[in-house]
């Protein structure tokens, strides 16, 4: 196995899909995302999921139950495994992140260009890994 190496920083600022699969473990999922000002992943629930983000480019705020924080080029936030969280574009450039979902929470190599498009196709992982 050859495992993922890139720069991270670099894919993430490049990044104008709002959900790109780059690498899937049998244990992890590293995810790119990026949302245009005003716009929200939607609030949601993962069970039996941790998920860690990390933020790159813009300003926006996540919440995780009844707490809210601003984030930006820096931030870091894990929320925990049935927390009922969102993210949320406050600013007025793209908010870019990554996310690594641990165990995976997409099909592998999945893109979805914008939030509408992953709204009406919404996946599960099925199991196969990147490698």
């Amino acid at each position: 196995m050859k495992g993922y190496h890139d720069n991270i920083e670099r894919q993430t600022t490049a990044n104008s899909d709002f959900r790109r699969v780059l690498y899937t473990g049998g244990h992890l999922q590293l995810v790119l995302m990026s949302l245009p000002p005003g716009c929200d992943i939607g609030a949601e629930v993962h069970q039996d999921r941790d998920q860690f983000f990390r933020f790159e480019d813009g300003h926006g705020q996540v919440d995780i139950d009844d707490n809210t924080y601003d984030v930006s080029d820096g931030s870091g936030i894990i929320v925990p495994a049935g927390a009922r969280h969102n993210v949320r574009n406050t600013g007025s450039e793209p908010l870019r992140f990554y996310t690594i979902y641990g165990p995976p929470e997409h099909v592998d190599q999945l893109v979805e260009h914008t939030r509408d498009e992953a709204m009406a196709t919404h996946e599960e992982w099925d199991g196969k890994t990147t490698e």
